[in-house]
């Protein structure tokens, strides 16, 4: 894919979810702490994928470890898909996808903001919200304070797992260029 500069959204405003019609588009949602190595792998992911070009259809943003503040993309969003790390013993660099309808069906140990992000789903089914949640995890083996480095193995998955989205993403939409 040709690479182009599309940086990713980092949102201080509710405006901007509202700003067009999201009803046939997906949001591509990358969580994690940046400082933390391999933990950010979702927002590394969104930095690869903001370098590329993409479909019409597919929104992107960087979520950090955003929490409550991400609630407003599920009213403005029918499909979400997060990327995010774990610590499921796994090798390194593990691609998973997993569909969870409540904070339970996520993976027990979705490293520092474990809380944050189970929190904000189980708020989005008490909000009577029900997107189409979509969880890519990447497994990871140790998070690495204060370094912004992925290890070469998680590193080495993003492109992998940009594919497995950019895929599912065109059999979920019914918009196609």
């Amino acid at each position: 894919m040709a690479n182009i500069a599309r940086p990713p959204v980092a949102v201080s405003s509710d405006a901007f979810f509202f700003e067009k019609d999201k009803t046939d588009s997906i949001l591509i949602l990358g969580v994690g702490n940046y400082l933390m190595g391999d933990e950010g792998v979702g927002v590394h992911l969104i930095q690869e994928m903001a370098r590329r070009t993409l479909p019409d259809y597919v929104d992107i943003l960087d979520g950090g470890t955003g929490g409550f503040l991400l609630l407003n993309c599920f009213e403005a969003y029918r499909t979400v898909i997060f990327v995010d790390a774990t610590m499921d013993g796994k090798e390194a660099g593990t691609i998973n996808l997993i569909r969870p309808k409540f904070a339970s069906d996520f993976p027990t140990a979705l490293s520092v903001h474990d809380v944050g992000l189970k929190d904000m789903i189980e708020a989005v089914y008490l909000t009577n919200l029900h997107p189409d949640i979509h969880l890519f995890t990447i497994s990871v083996e140790e998070i690495t304070p204060m370094t912004v480095a992925l290890s070469s193995k998680v590193a080495a998955a993003i492109p992998s797992a940009i594919d497995q989205i950019l895929d599912l993403s065109g059999k979920l939409t019914t918009v196609h260029p």
